[in-house]
């Protein structure tokens, strides 16, 4: 709080000084601040920012090489890579610490936004308290998912330097509370306020629309409810879930809550954030691939995303020498089933120890993930697809960038269609379905058209028969391919549905794959960062959730 009273009047006094260039005068100047041209507003976008923005550093290491590969859409690990695919796989501290000092250090962000607003605050606003708090359940949602049991009822309280561990269902039962009060808060008002007190375009998720913020919330208690439905222990879900679909969700009036990358952060960071999937996306050692399950998932199924998504593969003529290697026809044999499995149009030829395989170019291929060092070089990168430009824009292009997902009306409609699937919902299920389907390729720009025919023709589109699990799958599955570029949220899917299967089941061939310290298992969390060794209750946390190793499952992992 100090913090901010300091920072606010240093630059009030600075601008008053400059203004007026007489400190005599100073009392009647008209020139400076006044009581009500400051607000809490000015706090609140850095606070967006931070949470799906962070630094480009941050951003690289904890979405690109853990997050975004964990979920299947992007990986790495071939012939123009600086690294084999395993990274992240194989704990690596330096990029595991950069992921955890993001998350642990973001929470100083709302809680000075939140201490400016509330009753007595610097700037009390209630209807901006609202929004810290539909801030912090989104924040702490994305942390325990991510390390599992982490500070909560204690963290920024007064006088505890080191707070406690708490269990992940508190957390979530917690962050349902603090929905639920933002909810009441909000009640039928509109705008934070008038003028300065107006958060307007401050407001990068919803532009100062309280009732979007209310949707934002009971739909992110809707996710939080259904996740943990099903864990041991889960006492509170069937409420939290019931009480969400009895009031307003995102839903195709109100469309989805994104934070467009090009135009408005690149104003708010020096993190050169809007450039960060460019860089690292396009040529280059670190250029990523777009995930054979994915890719495979899209074409199987006639998905007209499947051109927003992801570029066709320039192709070209590969050669491979048989150098002596032992496992040279394995792996070999290993890129032919890729190729296979994606119903590319290839060519093989064989002269001695050459065999050269000539793909067309045009072809959209995924590459398979998790590739290890010694295979890597059998990933020839211009045989398999890359991010699509939308993906991988430049800043300042002026060519509009998928935007970075904050909550999205599509997953609104998947939730609600599980929720019907379970009997939970009266709602027709297959309606709720289709219209997620619809909302989820209108982020991506696909023609209507394009989308009656994928819903009417597709059997992933369909939910109208079949078994519930045969139901829940699909809708897992068209969940996982909504949230494309969120990693985070993507791998959660995973560890929480067990789809797709065949990410969930891991890997288990040395040869191809690098099985890295979790010996092949699909990864459950991160481990903590170096600087929580500092928190004295770390070991009680550890002993109770499990040995600190990214294969250790969380509590709302049911697979």
């Amino acid at each position: 709080m100090k913090y901010f009273k300091f920072s606010i009047y240093t630059l009030l006094f600075a601008m008053v000084i400059s203004c007026t260039g007489d400190f005599d005068e100073i009392n009647t100047n008209n020139s400076g601040f006044t009581a009500d041209e400051v607000s809490a507003k000015y706090f609140l976008t850095s606070s967006q920012i931070g949470l799906y923005a962070p630094g480009r550093y941050e951003y690289w290491r904890a979405h690109l090489i853990h997050s975004d590969r964990y979920a299947g859409h992007f990986t790495f690990g071939h012939n123009r890579s600086w690294w084999a695919d395993d990274l992240g796989y194989n704990y690596n501290a330096g990029y595991t610490d950069a992921a955890y000092d993001w998350l642990a250090g973001y929470f100083g962000k709302v809680k000075g936004f939140a201490d400016l607003t509330k009753e007595g605050g610097e700037f009390e606003n209630q209807y901006m308290y609202a929004m810290s708090l539909i801030l912090k359940g989104m924040y702490y949602q994305l942390y325990t998912e991510t390390f599992g049991m982490v500070p909560y009822s204690e963290a920024g309280v007064d006088g505890i330097l080191t707070p406690k561990y708490d269990a992940q269902k508190d957390i979530y039962k917690g962050i349902i509370a603090d929905l639920d009060n933002a909810m009441s808060i909000i009640g039928s008002a509109e705008r934070t306020g008038v003028g300065v007190n107006d958060a307007g375009s401050n407001d990068i998720y919803c532009g100062g629309d309280l009732q979007q913020w209310k949707k934002l919330a009971n739909t992110l208690k809707l996710r939080i409810g259904l996740r943990a439905l099903g864990a041991t222990g889960d006492d509170f879900a069937n409420s939290a879930i019931t009480s969400a679909l009895s009031a307003p969700l995102l839903d195709e009036a109100s469309g989805s809550i994104v934070m467009k990358k090009d135009f408005v952060i690149s104003e708010w960071t020096t993190a050169s954030y809007g450039d960060v999937w460019h860089d690292f996306g396009v040529g280059g050692g670190a250029s990523w691939t777009v995930g054979a399950t994915l890719i495979n998932l899209l074409k199987q199924n006639n998905d007209p995303r499947l051109a927003a998504y992801a570029l066709p593969a320039e192709g070209g003529s590969f050669i491979f020498t048989d150098d002596g290697d032992t496992n040279f026809q394995e792996r070999l044999d290993f890129i032919i089933a890729a190729l296979d499995e994606a119903n590319a149009e290839y060519t093989i030829t064989v002269a001695g120890n050459d065999t050269t395989i000539n793909v067309p170019a045009g072809q959209y291929i995924g590459q398979p993930s998790r590739i290890n060092g010694d295979t890597y070089d059998f990933v020839r990168y211009t045989m398999f697809s890359v991010p699509s430009e939308a993906v991988t824009h430049k800043r300042g292009t002026q060519v509009d960038a998928y935007p970075e997902i904050i909550l999205t009306s599509a997953e609104s409609y998947f939730l609600q269609a599980e929720a019907a699937v379970r009997g939970m919902d009266s709602d027709d299920a297959q309606t709720l379905f289709a219209s997620g389907i619809k909302e989820a390729m209108k982020l991506w720009s696909v023609s209507s058209g394009d989308v009656d025919t994928y819903i009417a023709t597709e059997a992933m589109a369909d939910i109208s028969t079949g078994t519930m699990e045969e139901k829940l799958e699909k809708i897992a599955l068209q969940r996982w391919l909504n949230a494309y570029t969120d990693g985070f949220e993507a791998w959660a899917v995973v560890r929480d549905t067990g789809y797709p299967s065949e990410l969930a089941a891991g890997v288990s061939n040395a040869t191809i794959y690098g099985l890295g310290t979790l010996n092949g298992a699909y990864p459950q969390r991160l481990r903590y960062g170096s600087n929580a060794q500092a928190n004295e209750n770390l070991s009680t946390a550890i002993s109770t959730q499990g040995a600190d190793v990214q294969g250790t499952k969380l509590w709302f992992a049911k697979q």
